[in-house]
Order: structure tokens, then sequence, then C-alpha cells
């Protein structure tokens, strides 16, 4: 008694076919013998296999170049912006240098760099001066503060408890909960 054979799916036959060294009609013809139900997907690739690639006699006509910009722009529409953490290259010593520019704690600091503050709540002077201190644009902050909370935070420790999921709190509750005095809240969120 003959074993079964693995059931391949069309895309793994196919793919399998294609890296042959040889897919000429020999192969093609052991390819639909051991793969029936595939014979017809087998010929119509051996057809396209076959074919020359097809090379350019000239340059693209107004037309061609319109339609390729239209669909570039639907692309670039609907493909978001790749989020560049702004943080990531920057030392320690860099980081405590902003937060004393910035006139904040570097709790505060950390907290914005995992994301763990609700973006619309940062006042947008802050945010220009952060994107400043940081040497880095401004829409580059935004688009990677707008992200949702990072899940793995920025320092590491052993704990003998599982880790809490990270929730986001207003700019002016987490300058409250690092400690910073009234007067020292009120020039930060002066900007909104």
């Amino acid at each position: 008694m003959k074993p079964n054979p693995p059931k391949f799916s069309r895309e793994d036959v196919l793919d399998a076919f294609a890296v042959e060294l040889n897919p000429g009609p020999e192969t093609l013809e052991r390819y639909v013998r051991d793969y029936p139900e595939y014979a017809a997907d087998l010929k119509e690739f051996a057809q396209e296999l076959s074919q020359p690639p097809y090379e350019m006699t000239g340059p693209l006509s107004e037309a061609d170049e319109a339609l390729i910009d239209k669909a570039w722009k639907r692309y670039q529409v609907a493909v978001p912006a790749a989020r560049v953490d702004p943080f990531a290259a920057v030392a320690v010593s860099v980081l405590r240098e902003v937060a004393n520019v910035l006139g904040i704690r570097r709790s505060v600091l950390t907290a914005i760099r995992e994301r763990r503050v609700i973006f619309s709540s940062v006042p947008q002077a802050f945010l220009s001066r952060l994107a400043s201190a940081l040497n880095t644009p401004v829409d580059a902050l935004i688009l990677f503060l707008q992200a949702p909370p990072s899940q793995k935070p920025a320092l590491s420790y052993k704990s003998d408890q599982k880790p809490n999921e990270s929730v986001q709190v207003t700019f002016e509750q987490l300058l409250i909960e690092s400690g910073m005095q009234e007067a020292e809240r009120s020039k930060l969120m002066a900007d909104r």
C-alpha cells in the first residue's frame, strides 16, 4: 500500500515549477501527471514563463506617466508614513540634558517616549521645543507620538509581578504624578 502523498497548495506547486532548472515540456508533463488538479494552472503558468521579457522601446507617454502618478498618489495615501522613533539613537546623557532644557523630570520624558501620554493633551509649543531638543522634525515627532503606547518599556527590570498594560494619561496628569510644582506645571501648560 502506497502512503498518501502530502497535499500541496496551488501556490506551492507553481512555485516549485517556477524554480525547475528546465521548465520545458517534459517537466510540465511530469507536474501535470503528479498534480492533475492544477493542470490548467500549470499549463497557463508554463506559457507565461516561456514568454520573452517585455522590454520598453521608448519613453513613457504622458498618459502613462499620468496613470503612474495617480496610482502612486493613491498608494502614498493608503500606506501610512513610516514611524521613526526620534528617541532611538539618543544617549541617556542627552536625554537627561533634554529633560533639563525642557524643565521636566526624566520620568515625564520616559513616559512621552513610551507614548503613555495622550497626544492631544500635549501643548503644541512643548512639542516644538521637544522636537528641537531631539533634533528631529516636529512632524516626525508627532507621527511617532500618535502611535499606540509602547508595549515594551524603554527600561526593563526583574519583577515578581506580571507587567501591567500601560495606560495613557493627560500631559498635565503626567506632570502632577511626577511631583512637579504648580508653578512649573502652569508654565508648561500655558502653551495650550
